[in-house]
């Protein structure tokens, strides 16, 4: 089913077992929805993402944290600040304990979101997502660039929102070991 046909039987308000229906129908797109009611869909990732997740995950595992606390875009659910419930699909979530196997996981054990940068995303992941994850509680936020240096960008939560911890190039992240970021 292509996102036109989704998009003409569209519900009044979008729940998170909508959003994973329409997923299942549409295997060419990601669906997201804001604890307000706005959906985003965007095309599935490019190989350059891809890679950047991958060696994020495996930097993450070989230096101690454990597998089964890491996962590549698994949906969490974004409580909103006027009570409504949103979806997002993370590019990298590190969590403080195994979780239960759902399709939206709660954000209450995520210590670390990683979002990287695609085209036509910036905006969302950026501000609207930085804004929601901060909302949630979610202690770390790093947003990943796909320009040349890959800059990451880490935010640590203060009392309600975001503060920038440090930029760098993920060649240096890389170069570091996990430990030093406090993840848990």
């Amino acid at each position: 089913m292509s996102s036109e046909a989704v998009g003409r039987s569209m519900p009044p308000v979008v729940t998170l077992d909508d959003l994973t229906a329409m997923m299942a129908a549409d295997e060419h797109h990601r669906y997201e929805v804001s604890p307000e009611g706005v959906l985003s869909i965007m095309p599935p990732p490019g190989y350059a993402h891809a890679i950047i997740a991958t060696r994020l995950m495996v930097w993450l595992a070989q230096g101690g944290v454990p597998a089964d606390h890491i996962a590549q875009a698994v949906g969490l659910r974004i409580p909103g600040r006027r009570g409504g419930l949103g979806g997002r699909i993370p590019d990298l979530v590190v969590w403080s304990k195994i979780q239960a196997d759902d399709v939206w996981l709660p954000a209450t054990d995520v210590l670390l979101v990683v979002e990287i940068v695609s085209p036509g995303s910036e905006g969302i992941d950026t501000v609207t997502k930085r804004d929601e994850y901060a909302s949630a509680g979610i202690p770390q936020y790093w947003i990943v660039e796909q320009d040349p240096a890959q800059t990451v960008t880490m935010h640590r939560l203060g009392a309600d929102r975001y503060g920038v911890r440090a930029t760098m190039p993920l060649a240096w992240v890389l170069n570091t070991s996990p430990a030093e970021y406090d993840l848990g």
